[in-house]
């Protein structure tokens, strides 16, 4: 199989199984359908998906469901996400979305990668830093403030959608920690979809001072060996600019793209 075959044939999988397959929604979270778009509202923001070709919506009619969209998450008081790939048809939503007054977040790379490649019992770690497997409470408001230092905003409400996770779905997710001494240096999940071929990685960041140290690849070998154990075949990424090249040099393939397009409530 060439890298073409390969990559169309990961896009393919990704498209037919990631898209269309959602996981049970934690406590709080529900999902509606409007035709073929799939709205998600409880959680820090509503979320928007769906096929790749939005159902066929076009012209007027797509700007009719990006305006229900907006309106109904506006009545909520509340943000909304649009997350688009850049697979995606129509080639005008980009500019459609501007108009209804969504912004654009910075883009992601949608990276994929066969378990079995980057499954490693023992992932070789910095001597001072060790990883646990955790549920507590306590552990998660750790990440929260981890994520909150990363990102350079509040990002409370990781705590919050973890907890709701593991409430609903026990099992569905892992998460892990790297410490140091007692800190928490570094944060990831893994996701499980049952029903696809997927476990979705998530999370990954790393406190600036422990980059560069194999700590990022610890986690991603440690939540590939736990995928190659609950049987999934696939590993996937929506990779910031700082993570898709070193996803890359470990071996997993870039698709395509994602851009959320976000449209807030006036202050």
């Amino acid at each position: 199989m060439t890298d073409t075959d390969r990559t169309a044939a990961l896009l393919a999988a990704y498209d037919a199984q990631m898209r269309a397959v959602q996981p049970t929604p934690a406590p709080g979270i529900t999902y509606e359908h409007d035709g073929a778009l799939l709205r998600v509202a409880g959680q820090h923001r509503g979320f928007v998906t769906g096929p790749h070709d939005w159902g066929g919506l076009r012209g007027a009619a797509l700007d009719a469901a990006i305006a229900r969209q907006r309106d109904f998450f506006a009545a909520r008081g509340e943000a909304v996400e649009w997350k688009t790939r850049g697979y995606d048809v129509p080639a005008d939503l980009p500019d459609r979305l501007r108009a209804a007054g969504f912004v654009p977040e910075p883009q992601e790379t949608v990276v994929i990668a066969p378990v079995a490649d980057l499954a490693v019992p023992t992932p070789a770690l910095p001597p001072e830093v060790t990883l646990r497997r955790v549920t507590d409470d306590a552990d998660l408001d750790r990440i929260a403030a981890l994520e909150t230092v990363v990102w350079g905003e509040d990002m409370a409400w990781i705590a919050e959608y973890l907890r709701g996770r593991l409430a609903v779905e026990p099992d569905g997710t892992e998460i892990y920690v790297a410490e140091a001494a007692g800190e928490v240096v570094s944060a990831a999940w893994v996701a499980f979809r049952p029903g696809t071929e997927f476990a979705m990685l998530l999370g990954g960041s790393t406190l600036a001072q422990w980059r560069r140290k194999g700590v990022y690849r610890a986690l991603v070998a440690q939540r590939a060996t736990r995928a190659a154990a609950r049987g999934a075949t696939y590993l996937l990424v929506e990779a910031s600019d700082d993570s898709a090249p070193i996803l890359r040099r470990l071996g997993f393939t870039a698709v395509t793209t994602t851009t959320p397009y976000v449209w807030t409530p006036p202050a």
